[in-house]
């Protein structure tokens, strides 16, 4: 922020405490450049350039597009729908960065940026980790460090309080423009707290992941692996998806510890008023992670998940505990390759399983269903 003498303008008698508090009310009172409202004043301290503020628009809103058609497509509901919310969300945001160039004191369009491009990423982070999810029923559940139908139940929720959080800073230190610059910086606190609880949850994500993969390596390589998860592990498609996601991961982890940084000099800090740094570490760094989630679509790439998203409730119910009951031992024995023969010949007769004797339908129903999806 420009400093200067308040002692200026402000009447005799003025209480010291409250002047920057009048200083703040005063500067928001501006609505556009002038010598007595530079650009230099505004929270960004610079007129964003237009140009990257169209290109960013642009390429979320196509990643929201290619997602919104692959998901429906697919029907991996879920999945498509916090993808594009997180896609239109930043194409909002960026749209709302453009007029700030010919007009930084715009206050509608800063809180609409400001308010976007803050909360977008915590919403494409529920789409990451519901993959892990899936990756673990497709493979292995049963040495996943956690029960796989558990993960979004524990990193959602997560999730979503960081988004709360974030979201009540938002909006005390909106509240505190003009009344107080302490209920600003106490918005300020929140919105750092509800960051480093998303650096937190994404860290522990990585955590359990970076675990499974290591203990699903080792099963692949001990000679013990069924011939289903041979096959996906080895599958070019599976392989493209998964790096997408860590791509995806680690762009916005990468944003996430900048924001930290960003946010915590304060309002108009240096840091949040270097532009190049902004558009490197936040924008690309959450562009990248959408297009990766848009040109490598799950439904496409890893049809198993996109068909457990697509089956009926029950259905699902099913296949998870069939995954759980036949995949956690890892000593199979030629019982399990004959299911595995029935599962391959019988994958068409599906409807008719509850026909067949009972024992049949307890070894394969689950597995059959697992084989649909």
């Amino acid at each position: 922020m420009v400093k200067f003498d308040p002692s200026s303008f402000l009447p005799p008698g003025t209480d010291p405490s409250q002047i920057d508090n009048i200083i703040g009310a005063y500067y928001y009172s501006c609505n556009h450049a002038s010598p007595t409202c530079p650009v230099e004043a505004t929270t960004l301290g610079y007129r964003p350039n237009r140009g990257i503020n169209i290109f960013f628009a642009i390429g979320f809103g196509l990643s929201a597009i290619s997602t919104l058609y692959f998901g429906i497509k697919h029907k991996t509901w879920s999945y498509m729908a916090f993808i594009s919310a997180g896609c239109l969300l930043e194409m909002a945001g960026y749209a709302a960065r453009i007029p700030l160039t010919d007009n930084p004191w715009n206050k509608p369009a800063f809180e609409t940026q400001i308010v976007a491009i803050i909360l977008a990423p915590t919403l494409i982070c529920i789409s990451i980790y519901l993959t892990l999810k899936h990756v673990c029923l497709g493979l292995n559940s049963g040495i996943s460090p956690v029960k796989p139908e558990w993960y979004p139940f524990i990193f959602v929720p997560l999730d979503v309080s960081c988004l709360l959080v974030q979201a009540i800073g938002g909006s005390l230190a909106a509240g505190g423009a003009l009344k107080s610059l302490s209920l600003v910086n106490h918005g300020n606190r929140a919105i750092i707290a509800g960051i480093v609880l998303q650096v937190v949850v994404l860290g522990g994500f990585g955590g359990v992941g970076g675990v499974y993969f290591l203990r699903v390596k080792r099963w692949i390589k001990s000679g013990n692996a069924d011939s289903e998860a041979i096959a996906l592990w080895s599958e070019r498609n599976f392989r493209w998806f998964v790096y997408a996601v860590v791509g995806a991961y680690s762009g916005i982890l990468i944003r996430c510890i900048y924001r930290i940084a960003e946010m915590a000099g304060g309002w108009g800090n240096h840091i949040m008023q270097d532009e190049p740094s902004f558009i490197v570490l936040e924008g690309f760094m959450v562009l990248v992670p959408c297009i990766l989630l848009a040109s490598f679509p799950a439904g496409v790439l890893f049809p198993q998940m996109a068909a457990r998203m697509s089956a009926p409730r029950r259905s699902r119910a099913a296949v998870s505990g069939g995954d759980v009951e036949n995949q956690s031992d890892t000593k199979p024995g030629a019982g399990q390759i004959q299911v595995a023969t029935v599962q391959d010949s019988g994958e068409l007769q599906i409807n008719t399983d509850t026909e067949k004797p009972e024992a049949a339908s307890i070894s394969k129903g689950p597995k059959s269903k697992e084989e649909q999806i």
